[in-house]
């Protein structure tokens, strides 16, 4: 990327769960994967990128968080209450600089995610003309993923939650990562619609990606490697993690 490029992404990297499911108080990205906390794995995969800035959205145990990362090139934006994606990204938006016109939005929970499949997803997204881009993979275990239904012109037409999946469409092995890029003005305008009408009452920030695809725009897909994209959810996962972690 050049350096006017560079100038043009910001990252959001959210890290604001609890992460209940680790057999832990502490904070999920605080578990530690070879010495360190994970979401330092992936702050240093948004520095390789060249963006700026770098967002952290913090919520549960936002202090400690703040502290581990203390000395960085970071902003911070605090979500509370928790109140779902899109309403992180909301919390976001006001940190993000005058020039930046991509927003590639992270898991402090993903730091397996390499810095190539990221620069292939921005580069997938400017070649598409796209208003947002979806970083995808294909498993043979696609059970508890959104599914990507996609158009005949291979752009996305649409993420299915499971519990909201028909029995066909649960057959797609294509699931959403929890990854994307979007354009800064078209998300701007987005999220002002985001309505909280679901079980969670949350603001998905996959309603946002509804919103763009059901009123025209371009929604692109790009697969990668499902490796790369699991979140760290358990502490088994945890432990694979820091067996595959290079």
């Amino acid at each position: 990327m050049t350096r006017r490029e560079s100038n043009e992404l910001a990252v959001i990297i959210m890290a604001a769960g609890k992460g209940t499911r680790m057999k832990s108080d502490l904070a999920k990205v605080m578990h530690p994967l070879r010495g360190r906390a994970m979401i330092h794995y992936v702050v240093e995969t948004a520095q390789m990128l060249g963006a700026s800035p770098i967002i952290i959205i913090v919520g549960h145990q936002k202090e400690r968080v703040m502290g581990e990362l203390d000395g960085l090139p970071v902003r911070f934006a605090v979500q509370e209450p928790q109140l779902g994606t899109g309403h992180a990204v909301m919390c976001a938006l006001p940190q993000l600089a005058l020039d930046n016109e991509l927003a590639l939005i992270l898991s402090g929970d993903v730091p397996l995610i390499r810095v190539e499949t990221l620069q292939n997803l921005v580069e997938h997204h400017r070649q598409s003309g796209a208003a947002a881009t979806v970083l995808t993979a294909r498993t043979d275990q696609p059970k508890g993923y959104g599914r990507i239904v996609r158009q005949s012109s291979g752009h996305l037409a649409a993420i299915v939650e499971e519990r909201d999946a028909s029995e066909e469409i649960k057959k797609i092995d294509e699931i959403n990562s929890g990854i994307y890029i979007f354009n800064v003005e078209d998300l701007r305008a987005m999220l002002p619609n985001l309505q909280t009408e679901n079980d969670q009452k949350e603001y998905y920030l996959t309603d946002a990606v509804r919103l763009l695809a059901s009123s025209g725009r371009i929604v692109a897909a790009c697969v990668g490697d499902f490796r790369e994209i699991r979140g760290i959810n358990t502490v088994a996962e945890l432990a694979e993690a820091n067996r595959e972690l290079p």
